[in-house]
């Protein structure tokens, strides 16, 4: 069973990330229609899934809903956040995600790709690193006159 997620905890992650909470109520947010909205923005709800566990529901809204939703996605998905965010959960709309916190499997699995995506990018620049040094190791050498020893 998962730890309750407080649509207060998770309202506040967003706005500091730079988010507008529209402060929909939840009659506006069931009924849809996210691009009637004129201010791009989210707004939260509580949720309860199946297990009785407590859940949000994040509603992206505004012109450029799709924008937001991958924003809301991706802040709340930080490392420092530690949330999970489901778009493919039964009964949501289009324009909602469902956020819980996430296991420590799942925390450990996303630091893991992580660090494969940027294993290749932390080659090269310990490459570059040992070629600068090899280089100024010669040049250093060269002008205390010892080139021709070595």
């Amino acid at each position: 069973m998962s730890r309750p997620t407080r649509v207060s905890t998770i309202r506040r992650h967003l706005v500091e990330g730079g988010l507008v909470d529209l402060e929909l109520g939840e009659a506006t947010q069931k009924a849809g229609h996210p691009a009637q909205h004129e201010t791009d923005g989210f707004s939260a709800r509580q949720h309860i899934d199946d297990t009785r566990t407590l859940l949000v529901i994040v509603g992206a809204y505004g012109p450029d809903w799709f924008t937001t939703m991958r924003e809301v996605r991706h802040r709340l998905e930080q490392p420092y956040v530690k949330c999970h965010v489901d778009g493919e959960a039964p009964g949501l709309a289009d324009n909602e995600l469902l956020v819980r916190w996430a296991t420590s499997a799942e925390l450990q699995a996303r630091k893991a790709a992580q660090e494969a995506r940027q294993a290749p990018l932390k080659a090269r620049l310990r490459q570059g690193e040992a070629q600068q040094r090899a280089e100024e190791e010669r040049q250093s050498r060269e002008r205390v006159g010892q080139f021709g020893l070595f």
